[in-house]
């Protein structure tokens, strides 16, 4: 990954005191990245899975492919509570756990309800994300957390550009659905690499000085990030389920490895350029997202005008400006409103929001092509996208946000 992370640190002290270090967080991303794989890189193939399990036609494969997703959100809120109370440390361990058990138990389900079975326990056991996110505010803060934030987010993006290439290199030597088996491996080793990093902590504040007030605790309301990540989700993810199926149509004869690249383009982006868009707009990230909710949406627009290769893949990197402005900016947003709250549960809402646009945008994908065709889920993208800018621009105003601060 080339996504940067965090300030270089004295070589005298790994760690500041009761904090992480920088290879301590470097180590967090590569166990987020090993245990999203399965995640990531086999819910692709569940049409070739799901014939072996009596479902030949794989009519069910669009509705398995969210299950997890929708899990994982109803579970997030219980985890980051239990996480603020018994330990991030314990509940990021349970979290790589649970998809320990649940890819092995997918990978020897022999019959359909025990496949699913299996992704709802993936779903509501696991939730890496929130708690490695949940572990991170509890130790870090500020563009410290923020830079942290991007960089797990560049771990899901790297996961979702290598995993399905992966998983489709075994296929000749190990089915999809043993693969589950095989994958399993991976969250398990990131469990025992976890188990030795420290459970963290905040460094003891210096003492403020006199005649100075104490640090106010927050500094970004909830609910305007709580809003653009669920906008920001949906619109992006909306154009993901029928893009192969929009490339094909507009571009005939178009291979399959052209059509995986322009897939990745848009997150390929985000791994080159993440860290750079942090240091621009970490003290704007109002802005940023204004920006880059503009960018998606153009990006999306793009899509419908798109009937040759070098535009096709003008329009992926319009939306991988977009993808990575969002995503940066929303993490500065997060990094300053975890400051002075539960991280746990700050972090399991926000998972629950995020899982939220992710499964509206697959309903309304799957609408929207089955009524229009396929060009129209990326028309609805646009419309959400440029909405959200609105607002986004809106909040860029002094007295707006003033006013929003209060709430």
């Amino acid at each position: 990954m080339t996504v940067d992370t965090l300030p270089q640190q004295p070589r005298t002290a790994a760690a500041p005191p009761g904090g992480l270090g920088r290879r301590q967080v470097h180590a967090v991303a590569a166990c987020y990245f090993v245990a999203s794989f399965a995640a990531l890189g086999l819910p692709p193939y569940l049409t070739a899975i799901l014939p072996g399990l009596g479902d030949s036609q794989a009519r069910w494969a669009g509705v398995l492919y969210i299950v997890p997703t929708v899990f994982s959100a109803l579970g997030a809120p219980l985890w980051g509570r239990l996480a603020d109370r018994f330990g991030r440390k314990r509940l990021l361990l349970r979290a790589q756990l649970g998809l320990t058990v649940s890819f092995l138990l997918a990978g020897a389900a022999d019959s359909l309800p025990a496949f699913t079975l299996a992704l709802v326990l993936q779903g509501f056991l696991g939730g890496t994300f929130a708690a490695t996110n949940g572990y991170l505010a509890a130790a870090l803060d500020g563009p410290r957390l923020s830079r942290a934030l991007t960089l797990m987010q560049g771990s899901a993006r790297a996961a979702l550009v290598a995993a399905p290439i992966l998983v489709g290199a075994l296929s000749p030597w190990v089915g999809p659905h043993r693969q589950y088996l095989v994958m399993a491996v991976l969250p398990l080793a990131a469990a025992v690499f976890l188990s030795l990093l420290p459970e963290p902590e905040h460094p003891e504040a210096p003492e403020a000085a006199p005649g100075r007030d104490a640090e106010k605790p927050a500094t970004t309301p909830l609910l305007p990030l709580y809003a653009f990540e669920f906008a920001f989700v949906f619109a992006t993810v909306i154009s993901f389920p029928y893009l192969i199926a929009l490339a094909q149509q507009r571009l005939p004869g178009v291979d399959g490895t052209t059509t995986g690249v322009l897939f990745a383009l848009p997150h390929l982006w985000y791994l080159v350029f993440a860290a750079r868009t942090h240091t621009v707009f970490h003290s704007r990230p109002h802005t940023g997202i204004a920006l880059g909710f503009g960018f998606v949406a153009l990006g999306l627009a793009g899509h419908a005008v798109a009937y040759s290769l070098p535009v096709f893949i003008a329009v992926r990197l319009l939306l991988g400006i977009g993808l990575t402005l969002g995503l940066v900016c929303l993490a500065v947003l997060a990094a300053g409103a975890a400051k002075g709250r539960p991280p746990g549960r700050m972090f399991g809402t926000l998972e629950l929001v995020s899982k939220g646009g992710a499964v509206a945008a697959g309903a309304v994908a799957a609408l929207a092509n089955g009524r229009f065709g396929a060009a129209a889920p990326v028309v609805a993208g646009t419309a959400a996208a440029l909405l959200a800018a609105l607002a986004a621009t809106a909040l860029t105003l002094p007295s707006v946000r003033q006013r929003w601060s209060r709430r």
